[in-house]
């Protein structure tokens, strides 16, 4: 889903018609675009196996590669890898037809393993983030452009039908001028994922704030400076960055990021605010979302006061993101997240993480 379908696709959905319903309504024909996957060992990896397994419309999956045997093992008996294809990288970069490939390795591995796939001429969606290097991700884009191949990162509120609507109203001018914007994208992890998170993502900001960042980019734009306060408040025999806020100033405004591995039920408490001059709009919780406006004034259809909207079903997390990358590559949309927004967003991540 687009901002523009959006209220398309409001409408539909008040009478039962779903997002992926409709955005399948599109024919994508017989040629399904042959796709595969490879690496199981990101948190994400699962989720989209299965979307785009249950995308049979759109997608047809050749097979899985895990290069890891002990990973491979344990993905073979997980419920979503049922009847799963396993095979070498090289078997699937040889597959007749093959068109695209899910990047779903640890963190480490998924900016190499995605030049892989591009070099190979294969368009590519990575999850998030893609890795601690701006230079890396700056080649990874430069070489698709040259190609002209599709690289699609793996933001999961991109297609939030709760932020599709925030940006929209910011966009239209409905709040005003911005002047505060304030994310909390928090949980509490168990023990023996604090030291491979610190050897990997770092802390919490790398492994959940990222998210945010990627919508207050979009937002706000690329801030002029950011500051940091990044804690170890959890300390076990690691060094996670577990308590993580950064603040981050533009010229007439401010926006503030919080990402915790502390916070009992923290998913609960996700939410990303902006506020305007005129209102503000609120996503809490950020996962089914609910959304509030509040309004100095009535602005077209809405009130003076709270208004509570209503938003479209969401059948998956990555139901619309696949769809929109399957329609990115048959040449049928262009992505509202530009290369320049895809830098922006990662040296911005890689600042509010200290990582220069």
């Amino acid at each position: 889903m687009n901002r523009r379908d959006f209220t398309k696709i409001s409408a539909l959905s008040l009478v039962g018609v779903g997002l992926s319903g409709f955005a399948l309504l599109k024919n994508f024909g017989a040629n399904k675009i042959k796709v595969g996957q490879i690496g199981t060992a990101h948190s994400h990896a699962e989720e989209k196996y299965t979307t785009i397994k249950k995308l049979h419309e759109v997608f047809e999956v050749v097979g899985v590669v895990e290069n890891d045997e002990t990973l491979r093992q344990a993905a073979m008996m997980k419920p979503e890898y049922a009847n799963a294809n396993w095979i070498t990288e090289e078997k699937l970069f040889s597959t007749p037809g093959l068109r695209a490939i899910l990047v779903e390795t640890d963190f480490p591995g998924l900016l190499t393993t995605a030049v892989r796939c591009i070099n190979r001429g294969y368009h590519v969606h990575i999850d998030k983030p893609p890795g601690k290097s701006i230079d890396g991700l700056t080649e990874l884009l430069n070489t698709a452009r040259a190609k002209n191949l599709v690289v699609q990162q793996g933001y999961m509120f991109r297609y939030n039908p709760a932020f599709q609507l925030c940006i929209d109203l910011v966009e239209k001018g409905v709040i005003g001028e911005i002047f505060e914007v304030h994310g909390v994208i928090s949980k509490k992890i168990n023990s023996k994922r604090r030291k491979s998170l610190a050897d990997t993502y770092g802390g919490g900001m790398m492994l959940l704030g990222c998210h945010l960042i990627d919508m207050m980019v979009k937002v706000c734009g690329k801030p002029e400076r950011i500051s940091t306060i990044r804690k170890q408040s959890n300390i076990r025999n690691d060094l996670l960055y577990d308590n993580e806020l950064a603040v981050f100033d533009y010229p007439n405004s401010s926006a503030t990021i919080r990402s915790t591995l502390l916070e009992v039920e923290g998913m609960k408490r996700r939410q990303f605010v902006v506020c305007g001059k005129k209102g503000t709009i609120e996503i809490k919780p950020l996962e089914p979302p609910k959304i509030k406006l509040t309004l100095e004034k009535p602005v077209g259809n809405y009130s003076r006061g709270i208004n509570e909207l209503k938003l479209p079903a969401v059948s998956g997390r990555y139901d619309e993101q696949l769809i929109d990358f399957a329609q990115q590559i048959k040449g049928e949309r262009e992505t509202e997240y530009s290369r320049e927004h895809d830098l922006a967003v990662h040296e911005t991540l890689l600042k509010a993480c200290e990582i220069n």
